[in-house]
């Protein structure tokens, strides 16, 4: 068991944290903007373009994952 901790190596660590780590961060993520477009009375046009805006770069995160999957990298 060199070289591992509780039998994962550091790769199986990272990609652990990768994967659910950002994943929560970004259910976060979502909820401040929810939070945001709640405070501000932005109605329903508003609320739209705050996720809209505010949440590209959380699907282009995910649209990387969904491709590496389907390409088996």
């Amino acid at each position: 068991m060199d070289g591992t901790l509780f039998g994962l190596t550091e790769a199986q660590i990272a990609q652990f944290g990768l994967t659910f780590g950002v994943g929560a961060f970004i259910l976060y993520m979502l909820f401040i903007v929810l939070n945001l477009a709640r405070e501000s009375k932005a109605g329903k046009f508003g609320t739209f373009v705050l996720f809209l805006v505010l949440s590209l770069g959380m699907l282009g995160f995910i649209a990387k994952n969904i491709i590496q999957w389907v390409l088996g990298m």
